[in-house]
């Protein structure tokens, strides 16, 4: 059974950076993509940044330049650094992964930016 073990996220001031990470529960080669994705209260729930198996990473427009999504394939983690942080970041940030035709989430970890 895959887990996906998220840490990091809490509050921080706009402007400023966080970082969130995400443990796989076995090799993160044997992932066809991995990524996070947010959810604010009320909206859906958005693609951040993925990065594929051949580690091309893609970004929504919203994060572009801030965000970097990056991999530890020594320790199966997947990394999120946050920079420039912005109210409108606030959400709870969630890791996905995708094996096959299955896919795989994090426990979810709230991100708050005031401002």
């Amino acid at each position: 059974q895959v887990q996906l073990v998220q840490s990091g996220g809490g509050l921080v001031q706009a402007g400023g950076s966080l970082r969130l990470s995400c443990a796989a529960s076995g090799s993160i080669f044997s992932f066809n993509v991995m990524g996070w994705y947010r959810q604010a209260p009320g909206k859906q729930r958005d693609l951040v940044a993925i990065i594929t198996s051949d580690s091309n990473p893609k970004y929504a427009d919203s994060v572009k330049g801030r965000f970097t999504i990056s991999t530890d394939t020594a320790k199966n983690m997947v990394y999120l650094q946050m920079n420039s942080l912005k109210p409108e970041d606030t959400a709870v940030y969630y890791c996905h992964a995708v094996r096959g035709r299955t896919d795989y989430w994090g426990q979810g970890t709230q991100v708050t930016v005031s401002s």
